[in-house]
């Protein structure tokens, strides 16, 4: 596991896909009837990126820059931090509700929100947390885990409101053991689908 960033390249060109990806078991009857189970609690995200242009000259060398990156994870082997620009942040976020006896909560985040949930566990920067809309101090207040978890040395009272601000990454690895780099005139590169998708802790 690496906590390296994926590079951010000029070159980078649009769509980006991003894609939520669930895992169903459908079983069909002969009368037709369905039953549904679903073994995820939330949802794997893969990323397609493409690149338009790339580099290769000395002043620049973002081609070896990607392909350096590339090759040190071994492919689809290691893996390692991707910034969603668009995705990365939250501001003032509830993630959780206290009862005067738990402690332990892990800190999550909407895409909308009244919606649907997910866990935060890679931080870029430590998260102010607050109670009750009051910023507490971290070590003294409380500590965060690796993977998001914030201990509170004092239990929440009960009802009391739980929230945070911050920034993340999402843990990814490269879906593909292989990428075609496209050498379309002297010194510049091509690179037509970069697929990335995200791993659970």
């Amino acid at each position: 596991m690496s906590n390296i960033v994926y590079p951010s390249l000029p070159g980078q060109s649009w769509p980006v896909m991003k894609i939520p990806q669930w895992n169903t078991h459908v079983q069909t009857g002969v009368s037709g009837k369905e039953t549904r189970t679903s073994f995820m609690s939330y949802p794997l995200w893969q990323f397609v990126l493409a690149y338009d242009v790339m580099r290769g000259a000395a002043a620049f060398k973002e081609y070896q820059r990607l392909t350096d990156f590339y090759n040190a994870r071994r492919g689809a082997w290691d893996d390692f931090l991707f910034d969603d620009v668009l995705d990365n942040s939250v501001t003032a976020e509830p993630f959780g509700t206290g009862d005067g006896a738990a402690s332990d909560f892990q800190l999550i985040r909407k895409l909308y929100t009244s919606g649907f949930s997910e866990p935060v566990q890679n931080l870029n920067i430590a998260p102010s947390i607050y109670i009750n809309a009051v910023l507490k101090t971290v070590t003294t207040d409380y500590t965060v885990s690796s993977t998001g978890v914030v201990s509170f040395v004092t239990p929440p009272a009960a009802a009391a409101a739980l929230t945070w601000t911050g920034t993340f990454y999402y843990r990814v690895r490269f879906l593909k053991d292989m990428l075609d780099f496209e050498e379309f005139m002297k010194d510049l590169w091509a690179l037509k689908k970069v697929e990335l998708r995200t791993i659970k802790l």
